[in-house]
């Protein structure tokens, strides 16, 4: 995912300099989305690490 907002964000930047205004705001936009989703998963899997959920908790059981 993370991958895909860079590559927006990429676009975006070729887009404004070639003074395609439109594409390169919505391409923004699609980037922004995927980074703040990946941020957000990333926090809930640092939480589920830190909380122990997860494969080694079912082993140890």
């Amino acid at each position: 995912m993370l991958k895909w907002a860079i590559i927006f964000a990429v676009v975006a930047l070729i887009a404004g300099a070639f003074g395609f205004t439109g594409i390169a705001a919505g391409a923004a936009g699609i980037a922004k989305f995927l980074f703040v989703l990946f941020l957000v998963i990333a926090a809930i899997f640092v939480v589920l690490a830190l909380l122990g959920v997860g494969a080694v908790n079912s082993i140890m059981k």
